[in-house]
């Protein structure tokens, strides 16, 4: 398998729905799959705020992306919105989960009891999205044994072991690069068929297994690109053409509370969030 270094904010391509109780399996852009995870937390805001319906405009903007892109985007998962009216937030909550594939949450258990680890395996929003920790390993014998939120770390050479016993959905390796390999090694022999590793280190797999890899390296560099542009582009602009004679701001006020200043007449932008894939890919915030 060729391992995938992009956003690990979904599932693969291809994603499995049930309608009107027929299995249909439909090839939906990894993109779409990255946008849809956005959509899914906007909504979950929307729901707890106890918003009903919201437009495709409000969701959008709450989304950060342009309505007819929200529109071809929901349009992979069926008849949803209505027109005039908008969308059912707990029906397209529910609907995108079953895209998910949440609907049943996954157990996750985590490689690594580092910093790293103990900060994710601390990180209530997880479990609020449906990943729930249900296990910490290490091969430091200081450190097993020691409780982390709430579980108590074991050693790596439980693993298999363990496996059959905590039955996880997802393995999260967050070791040295060095060990990074071994360890997913070890969880492939296991039975474990998604990983996601915060190793920059590619991965060698089998192709039943599926690898999202973040290389939080790349993102800071990313960054530092995209800083130097902005520089460069702000010295070589006039500062008194920054606002054009007459271009009114409009403020759109969403459910959420959010409010977006946008020109009437925008220049063009160039904005990389955490939810948009890239070239060199991406890393979702929480």
């Amino acid at each position: 398998m060729t391992e995938q270094h992009e956003t690990p904010g979904g599932v693969s391509g291809r994603a499995l729905n049930s309608v009107s109780g027929k299995s249909i399996n439909k090839d939906i852009p990894q993109a779409t799959v990255t946008r849809l995870a956005t959509y899914l937390r906007v909504l979950a805001v929307l729901a707890d705020e106890g918003v009903l319906i919201v437009s495709s405009e409000e969701l959008a903007v709450a989304a950060g992306v342009g309505s007819a892109k929200l529109r071809k985007d929901l349009s992979f998962l069926g008849p949803n919105g209505v027109r005039g009216v908008g969308y059912d937030v707990a029906k397209l909550r529910r609907r995108i989960e079953d895209v998910l594939g949440l609907a049943d949450g996954h157990r996750v258990i985590l490689v690594g009891a580092g910093n790293l680890g103990r900060a994710l395996a601390g990180y209530g929003g997880f479990s609020r999205r449906g990943f729930t920790t249900v296990g910490i390993f290490d091969n430091d014998p200081a450190v097993i044994g020691s409780p982390v939120s709430g579980l108590r770390v074991r050693g790596t050479a439980e693993l298999r072991t363990a496996v059959a016993e905590l039955a996880p959905t997802i393995a999260v390796i967050t070791v040295p690069d060095a060990a990074a390999q071994s360890v997913c090694d070890e969880l492939v022999a296991a039975g474990v068929q998604c990983v996601l590793s915060f190793s920059p280190v590619a991965l060698d797999v089998p192709a039943s297994v599926e690898v999202r890899r973040v290389d939080l390296a790349v993102e800071l560099q990313m960054l530092s690109f995209e800083r130097a542009r902005s520089a460069e582009l702000e010295t070589a602009e006039d500062p008194t053409e920054r606002v054009a004679a007459g271009e009114t701001v409009h403020a759109v006020s969403t459910p959420i509370g959010r409010r977006v200043a946008r020109a009437a007449n925008p220049r063009k932008t160039t904005s990389h969030t955490a939810t948009e894939p890239t070239s060199k890919g991406s890393v979702v915030a929480p």
